[in-house]
């Protein structure tokens, strides 16, 4: 077989809008999602797709300062891509984890498409012919431009969780806390538990809680569905500490991210649940990679989201129908989303799952008119801070925080 060897690689910055700004314990997402759109060309005419997010900002000049490394290099070699750009010592200067993932999306779905099969193909073939999600709530700024979709009260996170479920079926929620004082988000989850008796929930404030409050907090909700208590606290040594104290699964995204972490935890048993991001951990393969480390030592897996437009949803897709030991609903922002810039539009939810695409490659492909409308909108727009909220001017987040904002007081800021 003649080899495949990259020839170009284009970055396209886009900026997709969501129903309302997301709001989180380090600021806030303006309500848009700012996303680079990776597209690598090969010497014989295939063209693979990859995405990567950026807190805000795009990574336009970062992939164009690797076409250089890559240019001749052989889509099917992606053990060597990873070294040849993610070196382990010289990552201490030039981190490109999340670069190599976007990349690495690519060259699998160009090796899928070369040999005509799914990329769950190539990673062992799909135990699952669908991938079920979490509803993902937020506390929500209204949008600014037509005052809907807050979500700062109780009532109005209920009223949110009940719309979703009606919509896309959902059967779990995850709540995404550190914003408001931590009782005042205790009593939001509860009442989201109590509007959907039995189903599962799980909540996560990344990080932000002092430790007391960790602990009340999961006390306070041993008694419901819980799946797990999610970076409750930051830090290896502090999630070890916390589980002395509350008798649920502790899972992060945050502090195992990486093989040397995921060591670490496998001899300190403090995280049970390992949440795979596809970004994060550099590219799908090191996802599963790290699964099959997580199931000999006892620990669960789920997918994780790092808010996604439809190209990486289709890698997570991809991992949760291979992985054997996936123990929960996926995570996904994508529901908060307005649009998309894969052809058909947004990927519906039947029952609370997205099916696993079956076509060459990763099975999507880029809808050229979207793609050059939500790149001017990029244009005209701009990136934005991430850990910043607009709300709060001046603000910042401390971990553990406890400067949270009032739940009483109502805003609108805008989002340019």
């Amino acid at each position: 077989m003649a080899r495949t060897t990259i020839a170009r690689i284009r970055a396209t910055p886009v900026t997709v809008p969501l129903e309302a700004p997301l709001r989180h314990s380090n600021g806030t997402h303006w309500g848009r999602f700012v996303r680079t759109i990776v597209e690598v060309e090969t010497d014989d005419g295939y063209v693979g797709l990859g995405e990567m997010g950026g807190g805000g900002e795009d990574a336009t000049r970062a992939f164009a300062g690797l076409e250089g490394y890559l240019r001749g290099h052989d889509v099917f070699a992606l053990e060597a891509m990873r070294l040849a750009i993610c070196n382990p010592t010289a990552s201490l200067y030039n981190n490109r984890t999340q670069l190599h993932a976007a990349l690495e999306f690519a060259c699998l779905d160009i090796i899928g498409k070369k040999l005509g099969v799914p990329v769950h193909a190539l990673l062992g073939g799909k135990l699952r012919d669908s991938v079920e999600f979490a509803s993902y709530l937020f506390f929500r700024y209204p949008d600014p431009d037509t005052g809907e979709g807050e979500v700062r009260t109780a009532d109005q996170l209920v009223a949110h969780a009940l719309a979703l479920k009606a919509k896309h079926g959902f059967r779990a929620h995850k709540l995404k806390g550190g914003v408001y004082p931590p009782m005042v988000e205790l009593a939001a989850y509860r009442a989201v538990a109590a509007a959907l008796p039995g189903e599962r929930m799980r909540y996560d404030p990344n990080g932000a809680l002092p430790f007391v409050d960790a602990v009340h907090f999961g006390k306070a909700i041993e008694d419901l569905p819980t799946d797990y208590f999610e970076d409750p606290v930051y830090g290896i040594a502090h999630m070890r500490q916390l589980r002395d104290f509350v008798r649920l699964p502790l899972a992060t995204n945050t502090v195992v991210v990486n093989f040397e972490q995921l060591a670490a935890n496998v001899a300190m048993r403090a995280v049970d649940v390992i949440l795979l991001d596809t970004t994060f951990w550099g590219g799908i393969r090191p996802c599963i990679k790290a699964a099959g480390v997580c199931e000999t030592a006892g620990l669960q897996v789920a997918v994780h989201s790092s808010g996604e437009l439809g190209v990486q949803l289709a890698t997570m897709l991809h991992l949760g129908a291979v992985l054997p030991n996936i123990s929960y609903t996926a995570d996904a922002h994508y529901h908060h989303l307005r649009d998309d810039v894969i052809e058909g539009g947004l990927m519906r939810y039947e029952n609370g799952a997205n099916r696993v695409p079956d076509g060459p490659g990763l099975g999507v492909a880029l809808d050229r008119d979207k793609l050059a409308r939500y790149h001017e909108l990029f244009r005209e727009l701009g990136g934005y801070p991430y850990d910043r909220d607009p709300g709060r001017p001046g603000w910042f987040a401390q971990v553990p925080n406890a400067d949270w904002d009032d739940p009483d007081v109502a805003r609108r800021p805008a989002m340019r």
